[in-house]
């Protein structure tokens, strides 16, 4: 209504305990799915950068910079140049809110709990990629189009690239001080961020990264940088298990030779040497880096490139060793990002070796299953059960019918104690569940078999009675063969087993 500084500061600040409301309101319901959760954490971290820049404008008008502030209340109070007059500042506020209302007699009172309704409903836009499936997977593709068609990378498979990307320690040092591969870990690390920025809007990625860079920083002044260590800095040279041709396994530049011209060439340019000349040419230059580190090779080795090569003693990379410090710190924000996606980056993997399994036809199935399934779930979310007397569930996800609820006694609650006092609804469950696995062990832990004549014994002391007495029982109708085993002799005389044994002992018989 009015727009006055002051005015402004209390809107403002009713807007900032609108949105915090608003949010542990959100907060407090359980997201269904993982498209719910991300449309949840994106309404929260927007009413959050809401809430920061109006703090931002608050902090502006406190600070009082221009004394504006100040000038109001003090004319609020009827301070004037002439001296004060409270009557006179109170009819002139009366008279201003008087005519804003004449001028807006049919203005509309916002409703704060339609407005609550309303940004809780919201479904901010996040863009995803068809590969990504709404952030469940990566999609890497022109990485990976980049790595294969790069010195450093190789051909591989993009499942393979996706257990690699990751280590960037077992790239090669030169290789990895070059204008191609810091293009490319910029890139992937502004995917990485872009991905990690949708998927998980509410952590705090300036205070990971902080934390990432101090790391960081320790590890590179003790020389513990994976990948970075100074032994290969200082040498010059590439580790034996990185170069492109190991030169332990020669001894003489004819020995060399035998690797090629195309492999040579390969060589001499990973370690930026001239390429041209003949085969023997190429095999004596690069025989050289042997035993001769880079820097202190003569700089008519070196091949010309921009920015001049001489002023670094010849050696084209020592320009860029400079740049070794930051595309070391890019890699390691690139593996902190790998750890908090590592679970993304196994399920793409999955789906991509699974789907390398299936034809064109089952795709397209699949898809068009994965979809049917989607406007399923948005179906039942949207239709919200009507379910007052706590009916069971039917097959179709509905309320079964009252009439079939008395019919089958299901409001009739059986317990048993042998099955850790678990709840039976209805005779027929009861009766059951004399035959299923709950009451089957139950009985094995009180080591009585689960025979007919324990049905409907729900008690452990009455199943520990009654298996005492079927014990008795058993005892005075047990079958003794010493006494009822009966034998006959040669005369037809008839003993029991006992006997006969004692009397043939004897030789009577």
């Amino acid at each position: 209504m009015s727009s006055t500084l002051l005015e402004v500061t209390r809107a403002a600040h009713e807007e900032v305990e609108r949105l915090e409301r608003i949010i542990v309101k959100d907060l407090q319901n359980e997201p269904a799915t993982n498209k719910d959760r991300l449309f949840q954490s994106h309404r929260v971290r927007n009413m959050i950068e809401t809430i920061m820049s109006t703090t931002h404008k608050l902090v502006e008008i406190y600070e009082d910079k221009d004394s504006a502030r100040k000038d109001e209340i003090a004319a609020l109070g009827g301070q004037t140049a002439t001296g004060t007059n409270v009557f006179s500042a109170f009819y002139d506020r009366l008279k201003e809110i008087r005519e804003y209302h004449r001028r807006h007699p049919a203005a509309r009172v916002v409703d704060a709990n339609e407005e609550h309704e309303a940004l809780l409903k919201e479904e901010p836009v996040i863009e995803f990629t068809g590969e990504e499936a709404f952030g469940k997977y990566l999609d890497m593709h022109e990485l990976y189009n980049q790595f294969i068609n790069s010195k450093f990378g190789e051909p591989i498979e993009y499942s393979a690239y996706l257990d690699v990307f990751s280590q960037p320690h077992n790239i090669p040092r030169k290789l990895k001080l070059t204008r191609q591969y810091r293009e490319y870990m910029e890139n992937l690390l502004e995917y990485l961020i872009y991905l990690f920025q949708r998927t998980e809007p509410l952590q705090d990625l300036d205070r990971i990264f902080s934390k990432v860079t101090a790391e960081f920083e320790e590890q590179w002044e003790n020389d513990n940088v994976q990948g970075w260590e100074k032994d290969v800095k200082e040498s010059g040279q590439l580790p034996p298990q990185h170069t492109v041709i190991d030169l332990d396994y020669y001894s003489t530049v004819e020995e060399l030779m035998e690797v090629g011209p195309d492999k040579l060439k390969e060589a001499l340019v990973a370690l930026g040497l001239k390429s041209g000349g003949t085969l023997q040419q190429r095999a004596e230059r690069l025989f050289l880096t042997k035993d001769t580190p880079l820097e202190k090779l003569d700089k008519k080795h070196f091949a010309k490139r921009s920015h001049g090569s001489e002023q670094n003693g010849g050696a084209p990379a020592l320009k860029e060793v400079d740049n070794s410090k930051e595309i070391a710190l890019m890699e390691a924000k690139m593996k902190k990002l790998c750890d908090l996606l590592s679970e993304t980056i196994v399920q793409t993997k999955e789906n991509v070796v699974k789907k390398q399994a299936l034809t064109y036809d089952e795709m397209e199935a699949e898809r068009e299953e994965e979809e049917m399934q989607a406007d399923t779930e948005s179906d039942d979310e949207e239709q919200q059960i009507y379910n007052p007397l706590k009916l069971p569930m039917g097959w179709d996800g509905k309320p079964i019918p009252y009439w079939l609820y008395k019919l089958h006694g299901l409001g009739q609650e059986f317990k048993c104690e042998i099955c850790g006092n678990y709840s039976y609804w209805g005779r027929r469950a009861f009766e059951r569940h004399f035959k299923e696995w709950r009451h089957q062990h139950g009985m094995r832990c009180l080591g009585i078999p689960n025979t007919k004549n324990f049905n409907e014994i729900t008690s452990i002391e009455e199943a520990k009675e009654l298996w005492k007495k079927i014990q008795e029982r058993q005892g005075l109708n047990k079958w003794r063969p010493d006494l009822e085993e009966e034998y006959e002799d040669r005369e037809g005389n008839i003993y029991n087993k006992k006997t006969y044994t004692d009397l043939q002992r004897q030789g009577l018989i």
